[in-house]
């Protein structure tokens, strides 16, 4: 597996799929050519279908219309076998001649391949990519899962996760005070400073979920309007950690070392899912986006409330498997309906599969790489038009009662 600096990336919204991996595509691309007189640009598949709403090609213009013009086409309904993230970059000369074509996919999270070449493969950091196998050593050296992470990323992965942290509290922070209609045809208002304020009003367990979800509606609202958020695994699951984590180091005075122990723990959750399934909701559904990172977070919590190594992947599990099957279906192709909304639910789950599985001794019939490899068979039996391209699901209702 790779290091969890892949998994955790700093950057803007709405998609890391359909807006920061194009975006790193079309700087590597005009590295190549800034020479060139124009550009051609060829989306496919889900980043055709969702990314105007997903500003895909806005992140394309931003890169490369200042040094030359730039042709977008959209090629919805031609999905390519390696993934549905397809995107073809031409450059022309003064003639319009093509002078290179380069064909990418931008595979969630941010993250870019290349069919059949490793040219843009980081090296690999882990030497174990199961939980099971990782939960053995643990039980066996008497370490925890944020040590292992500390072994294979060596000690400078503190100071990476402690600017991870703050680009969270800073996204929470202004997501809090932000008010006013996220961008986009639907005309969503922002709800992060209602619930914020409405939940101050309630005592004790009320109190509790409505923080929660406040935190995880401004995080997400913060993504939705373009601001700057951490992959968690991906754009569109962005509130859910950040929620759980804020919301517990505020309530429960967690220092912030603790904290950045419990987001390596989280990272390397998210980290299995990626080598052993995907995160791309283009691919698997939103049970690999929401799901996923509902899972980060139960572990993360379980973590800081000193769940055992079996407990933390109890939590871990019972994250992802009661999201299995979610599809991705965002209204208009953005992120906003019923992506912002599953945030709050999902963050206020995972706290929920913490208490769950502190009160058991850890052990259960279904471990986590079964719920991985289920995670993956059920994202590639879904159809397509539940798979990030607005074709199905809420996105077609909602459609048909416009």
């Amino acid at each position: 597996m790779k290091s969890i600096k892949e998994l955790y990336r700093i950057g803007t919204g709405p998609s890391s799929s359909h807006t920061m991996g194009p975006r790193k595509a079309a700087e590597i691309f005009l590295s190549r050519h800034p020479e060139a007189s124009s550009f051609q640009v060829t989306l496919y598949g889900s980043l055709a279908a969702t990314g105007k709403g997903h500003m895909t090609d806005i992140a394309i213009l931003d890169v490369m219309q200042p040094h030359a013009p730039v042709e977008i086409r959209w090629q919805p309904h031609i999905f390519f076998p390696f993934h549905p993230n397809g995107m073809t970059f031409k450059s022309l000369d003064a003639e319009g001649k093509a002078t290179d074509e380069w064909t990418v996919f931008s595979i969630g999270g941010g993250a870019l391949a290349e069919e059949g070449h490793d040219n843009l493969a980081s090296p690999e950091v882990y030497d174990m990519n199961k939980m099971s196998q990782i939960l053995y050593w643990c039980e066996h050296t008497g370490k925890s899962y944020w040590e292992y992470v500390e072994q294979c990323e060596g000690k400078e992965i503190w100071s990476f996760l402690a600017e991870v942290w703050e680009t969270m509290k800073d996204a929470v922070r202004r997501g809090l005070d932000a008010e006013g209609v996220l961008p986009g045809p639907l005309h969503l208002r922002r709800k992060a400073s209602s619930y914020y304020i409405r939940a101050k009003g309630y005592k004790g367990s009320l109190q509790s979920r409505g923080l929660v979800f406040a935190y995880a509606l401004a995080v997400s609202e913060e993504n939705a309007s373009g601001g700057k958020i951490v992959t968690a695994p991906t754009c569109g699951a962005c509130g859910v950690v950040p929620a759980v984590l804020y919301h517990l180091q505020n309530t429960r005075e967690f220092s912030d070392a603790r904290i950045l122990r419990a987001l390596a723990t989280a990272g390397l959750i998210g980290n299995i899912v990626k080598f052993n399934a995907s995160i791309s909701g283009a691919e698997a559904g939103c049970q690999a986006e929401v799901g996923v990172a509902c899972s980060m977070a139960s572990a993360a919590a379980s973590q800081l409330f000193g769940g055992s190594p079996t407990q933390i992947e109890y939590a871990a599990e019972m994250g992802l498997e009661h999201h299995l099957g979610m599809t991705c279906d965002p209204v208009c192709g953005l992120v906003q309906i019923p992506c912002i909304e599953r945030n709050a639910y999902a963050a206020a789950r995972a706290l929920d599969a913490n208490i769950y599985s502190a009160f058991s001794d850890g052990h259960h019939r279904v471990s986590f790489d079964k719920v991985v490899e289920v995670m993956k068979q059920t994202g590639h039996d879904l159809p397509s038009l539940y798979k990030e391209t607005s074709e199905g699901g809420l996105a077609k209702n909602y459609q048909q009662m416009d």
